[in-house]
């Protein structure tokens, strides 16, 4: 799948542990994906490889069905033997670079970024995005620091594939990152520590399409460039 700007726009990065014991995750996201929600990252480190595996299946199905792109975490050889759209690797992960050898060409390759430096790196590295944040804290990851705005916005001017904030992002407060140049958000608690989700990724949805028109016209021309 190639990726487009509106492809970022709302970024769903899964935590089941968020979730009711009885709930599919599965289930779950189709709700999301009814509302708006435009990508879908399957991020679940408690899980053992067999049970990824069949998950990822699980997603892979349904994200095609709603014709989003299925992006991986951390795992490229997950990601090639189910076929997924793609693979998000953090720095702590498996490179940018390797992750590419193992996947070829066609494969969408997300990089994270907390500077302008590690971003130049990932693109130059052959990343097709780049996540950044955590813009307003975390509460999945507690070692994550805080990224000022005005870093993300330097780090959107500094590169030429999209961009997308992540970290402590709700309803409440993505209007702080308008005109900053982001293609989109990433979002996990806002969305499944949601008690309705489906009015959460909705609201979000509006919120990020009504950002300037400005930073949607950057996305697209840093698309065509890739």
């Amino acid at each position: 799948m190639n990726l487009l700007p509106n492809h970022l726009r709302l970024y769903a990065v899964t935590d089941r542990s968020w979730l009711p014991p009885d709930k599919k995750l599965t289930d779950f996201l189709e709700i999301l994906l009814q509302n708006g929600v435009s990508c879908v990252q399957l991020r679940e480190k408690a899980l053992s490889d067999d049970e990824l595996l069949s998950e990822a299946l699980a997603v892979k199905a349904l994200c095609q069905k709603y014709r989003v792109p299925f992006i991986i975490n951390d795992r490229p050889d997950i990601a090639k033997r189910v076929k997924a759209d793609g693979v998000h690797v953090g720095l702590s992960d498996m490179g940018i670079a390797n992750a590419r050898a193992l996947l070829g060409p066609d494969y969408i390759i997300g990089g994270s970024a907390h500077n302008v430096t590690e971003a130049r790196a990932a693109e130059a590295a052959g990343a097709n995005y780049i996540g950044c944040g955590a813009v307003f804290g975390s509460t999945t990851k507690t070692d994550a620091g805080t990224l000022p705005i005005s870093v993300l916005k330097d780090i959107c001017q500094a590169v030429s594939i999209p961009v997308v904030a992540i970290g402590g992002i709700s309803a409440e407060n993505i209007s702080a990152l308008t005109d900053t140049g982001i293609a989109g958000a990433a979002v996990i608690s806002a969305l499944f520590a949601a008690q309705n989700p489906a009015e959460a990724a909705k609201t979000l949805s509006i919120k990020l399409s009504t950002l300037s028109s400005n930073q949607l016209e950057h996305c697209q021309s840093s698309a065509e460039k890739r």
